[in-house]
């Protein structure tokens, strides 16, 4: 059993999220999108990046590459799956997820760190912290606001589907800590199912000792939970 991290043509954080699985003992493998889903995959990362260089708009390309066929179909049998930054991007546009992912309100590339706030702690990805927790996580996109029609977000808030929000360090949001202009500070959100999450900010780059902070490690022991 293993988790799939998959490649596409402009992904570069893909060994990223390699490393940091690996320092968590969870097997993973990148494997590039035109080879398919391995047979043992037991959960699927869609990694950060530029895949086809964020031509049309970001992650429209990538949505349309056959895997993401098999990736649907691993989705819907209960396989975990986490798109982060860009795989973020390809989630919304695979229809995995709601919503999208557009400009930054400041029409800029913004890489920083921020805080989030967890907003439910029954779910694998989140269940190593509790509701209410803060962490601080990094971001690197241009294309970061999470945007969706007012009626579709009130059923994602009515449904708890919103994973995180931008916070300050004490877990109050609001515009001023809000680092992209997203639809009430949301920051990652939740499929039709629990197993199935995407996010913007980069959770592999903060569970490595060594970068000095682990606050991320959580949310990739969902492959774990999730089993």
């Amino acid at each position: 059993m293993t988790v799939a991290i998959i490649r596409f043509g402009g992904s570069n954080c893909d060994r990223d999220a390699e490393r940091a699985l690996a320092h968590l003992e969870i097997d993973a493998e990148i494997v590039w999108h035109e080879d398919g889903l391995p047979a043992n995959t037991s959960g699927i990362v869609l990694p950060g990046g530029f895949s086809y260089g964020d031509y049309l708009r970001a992650g429209a390309m990538a949505a349309h590459s056959p895997i993401m066929d098999e990736v649907r179909e691993a989705a819907d049998d209960g396989v975990p799956v986490l798109g982060i930054c860009n795989g973020a991007q390809v989630g919304c546009e695979s229809s995995l997820t709601e919503g999208a992912f557009t400009t930054n309100e400041s029409a800029r590339f913004q890489c920083e760190h921020v805080y989030l706030r967890v907003e439910r702690d029954d779910t694998p990805w989140t269940a190593a912290y509790e509701k209410g927790d803060v962490i601080e996580v990094p971001i690197a996109h241009g294309e970061g606001r999470y945007e969706i029609d007012d009626d579709r977000l009130a059923e994602l808030e009515a449904d708890d589907r919103i994973l995180f929000r931008y916070c300050d360090e004490d877990g109050k949001t609001g515009p001023d800590v809000n680092p992209n202009g997203s639809k009430h500070n949301v920051a990652g959100v939740l499929g039709d199912r629990k197993s199935i999450a995407v996010l913007m900010p980069h959770p592999e780059r903060v569970s490595l000792p060594d970068v000095g902070s682990t606050d991320g490690q959580g949310i990739l022991r969902g492959f774990e939970t999730a089993q």
